[in-house]
């Protein structure tokens, strides 16, 4: 077994290789990676199914995380080909202007040299992520859990057979097989190797990199996310999203775990959506028990502030659109909250006055993804402000360099 740093300095020096290839190169190189995952899909699920009669330990949403298909492997291909369908953009200009003295001045696109990332559960991250930081000019340096090993080892291994048959370098894709804690401090500490660490997990995941990287990090937070019925929402189009929302699959950080109802409407909108989540706890409000006997427990302070990432739902009934906002500053993690309205006023307040890392209108929550956004796939989803915020996607994954041209000027 490779060590730590020998495989982040494996890929540090790949990584020059990548950032002076073409978008055509690069493109072609995400195109045979799909190709050989594809090809590989065998030794893939194989190595899969190794991994979930190992687990132990792992509730019902961390076993979804876990498992592949045939499907789940297609949309893993699916998702490299939608990153490779993406507009190249190192060294793009993002912007340019002349000085008084007749120096040019610019700034262009450029990568972030080596990505780490560290991830729990999901092997389809492993491809994901190759994906997006490639094609952005970066290396990757790989840490999944001890849970997903077998299988992250058989997607590395088509990911750079895939990049190897393009002609770039294969160390460009590393993956640390070591598991421990130890490897996993050691890793967030490579300073002046790894040049920013994404971590995609729970809360105690997040709290290890908080405490021990010394690199810089973008923070893939946790999605406590909130739907919000107004006085007019159109119950046609909130109950599917609703339904959407929470049951396409719960145990993702854009599914909703809490619904506020505003009073206008409480008595008719909390029992339709009872019946339409007949699958789902609900944890609700002394008025929404009201409505729903029997079918709704009291939810306590805990339950506003959790994600459940499980059929499980809290529903409280507020009296005004202010309420509402101010419930979900409170209780809400910044990633993802939505409205349900036909009030045009009451939307752009919305969208104004809710901080979050995305706000949807008439829309369900499971939108916010790299891929349902344009964006061909998302290596994570920061509910932070620096230096990116929301899906981070192939863009979110450069910097800039300022490039300035003169004629021999200098300064007086």
């Amino acid at each position: 077994m490779e060590t730590v740093s020998d495989v982040a300095l494996e890929v540090k020096r790949s990584q020059r290789f990548l950032a002076a290839a073409n978008g055509a190169v690069r493109r072609g190189a995400l195109l045979s990676m799909a190709g050989a995952i594809e090809a590989s899909a065998g030794a893939i699920l194989a190595a899969n199914r190794e991994d979930v009669a190992s687990a132990s330990g792992l509730d019902a949403a961390q076993l979804d995380r876990l498992r592949l298909n045939e499907a789940r492997i297609e949309q893993m291909a699916g998702g490299v080909r939608g990153v490779a369908a993406q507009e190249d953009v190192v060294g793009a200009v993002v912007d340019g202007w002349v000085l008084g003295n007749g120096v040019r001045v610019k700034r262009v696109r450029v990568p972030l040299g080596v990505i780490g990332v560290i991830y729990e559960n999901r092997p389809n991250v492993t491809a994901d992520a190759s994906a997006l930081a490639l094609y952005a000019g970066n290396g990757i340096v790989l840490r999944g859990s001890s849970s997903a090993i077998h299988s992250n080892r058989a997607i590395v291994a088509a990911i750079r057979q895939g990049i190897a048959a393009a002609g770039l370098p294969s160390g460009a894709v590393g993956l640390i097989e070591d598991t421990s804690r130890e490897a996993a401090r050691e890793f967030m500490r490579l300073d002046g190797v790894i040049d920013c660490l994404i971590p995609r997990g729970g809360k105690a995941l997040l709290a290890a990199v908080r405490e021990s990287a010394t690199v810089p990090t973008i923070i893939d937070g946790d999605g406590n996310c909130h739907i919000y019925l107004d006085r007019s929402a159109d119950m046609e189009k909130a109950l599917p999203i609703v339904v959407n929302a929470k049951t396409q699959r719960p145990g993702v950080c854009n599914a909703v775990e809490t619904v506020l109802v505003h009073a206008d409407i409480a008595n008719e909108a909390v029992p339709l959506l009872a019946g339409v989540l007949s699958g789902v706890e609900i944890r609700g409000d002394k008025q929404v028990l009201e409505l729903i006997p029997g079918r709704a427990t009291l939810a306590s302070e805990a339950d506003w502030a959790t994600e459940f990432l499980s059929l499980v739902l809290a529903v409280r009934v507020v009296d005004s659109l202010d309420q509402a906002i101010e419930h979900i500053g409170r209780y809400g993690t910044g990633h993802s909250e939505a409205i349900i309205t036909e009030d045009f006023g009451a939307a752009n307040r919305f969208v104004r006055d809710v901080d979050a890392a995305a706000v949807l209108v008439n829309a369900s929550t499971r939108f916010v993804d790299g891929g349902q956004l344009g964006m061909g796939a998302e290596i994570g989803i920061s509910t932070q402000k620096l230096h990116a915020r929301g899906p981070l996607g192939v863009e979110q994954l450069t910097s800039v360099k300022f490039v300035i041209e003169g004629e021999g000027q200098v300064r007086s």
